[in-house]
């Protein structure tokens, strides 16, 4: 319920997807089908598809919204029980099919089949199609197929949020608070929308916890205690190939380059994992920070 339309905050970094979301909401199956919304974690593409969902609930249409990992494990149930009709029958009497976190598939050959069926059979008909991921539809890993059916509607991104948005959404979200501490936090938490929301309640929750209104200092002490928890951050690629080349002693070159033995494999797959899982780069720009590693290796 909170994911809603009047609950976006709109700025520079959303303000593509917003607006082709509402298009989509207006005017579903007609304008932008499929639609496909694409950005890095914690950005809001969840946030959308719900928005989305709960406009063409009230006019009436029937909206089925799924996250990849259980459109798989539904999928992989009904090959397993023999009930892949009710399956098909059951995604594909829906008036708008909203699928998030597409990327989890990008593995599992099986279910991309039964994703493109259900897909074409949607599209096909006429109903509305909205789908998140983390990259571009032709730099992810899914099927070439997939890929194509995916950009051949409208792609959007999501970018992380400026100041004036990050101070908007709190300022949306605690309106009472005073506005120096909506700077502060503001300041200090950048990465995403779900870090900034974090941040906020871990303030708000110092604050009832100690018995205390919250202020800047008491939002300095809450703020100074969630940062003292977490690692350094990595902010640089040369940074974290440095660092596995004084660990793993393979010479960043070597990383970098073309060789396959075993000691730079190994040792390139570590700086694959510390930029996916701590940077949240891509897989593209994984690859694009490893040249001589093709993407589907990343």
């Amino acid at each position: 319920p909170s994911f809603s339309v009047d609950t976006v905050v709109i700025g520079p970094s959303n303000r593509l997807a917003q607006a082709a979301a509402a298009k989509v909401a207006e005017a579903p199956g007609s304008v932008y089908n499929p639609l496909y919304i694409y950005s890095e974690v914690g950005l809001g593409k969840t946030h959308l598809l719900h928005a989305i969902g709960h406009v063409l609930c009230k006019r009436g249409l029937k909206v089925m919204y799924v996250s990849s990992e259980r459109f798989t494990n539904e999928y992989i149930s009904a090959i397993r029980e023999g009930s892949a009709n009710r399956f098909r029958e059951r995604y594909r009497s829906a008036d708008v099919l909203l699928v998030d976190d597409i990327q989890f598939i990008s593995s599992k050959p099986q279910t991309q089949e039964g994703f493109f069926h259900t897909f074409n059979e949607l599209h096909m008909a006429g109903r509305q199609i909205v789908v998140t991921g983390d990259e571009p539809a032709s730099k992810s890993l899914l099927q070439e197929r997939i890929q194509s059916r995916l950009a051949g509607g409208l792609e959007v991104d999501l970018q992380p949020p400026d100041y004036e948005s990050r101070y908007a959404i709190l300022q949306s979200k605690a309106p009472d608070l005073e506005p120096a501490v909506l700077d502060q936090i503001a300041q200090r938490a950048h990465q995403n929308v779900r870090e900034l929301e974090g941040a906020l309640n871990r303030v708000i929750a110092y604050s009832q916890l100690v018995g205390s209104p919250v202020t800047t200092e008491l939002s300095e002490l809450a703020l100074k205690s969630l940062l003292a928890q977490r690692p350094k951050d990595i902010t640089s690629i040369d940074e974290v190939l440095s660092a596995v080349s004084e660990f793993t002693g393979v010479g960043v070159d070597r990383i970098t380059g073309k060789r396959r033995d075993k000691a730079t494999a190994e040792a390139r797959r570590m700086p694959m994992y510390m930029l996916r899982e701590e940077t949240h780069l891509t897989s593209t720009k994984v690859g694009q920070a490893l040249p001589g590693t093709h993407l589907s290796t990343v």
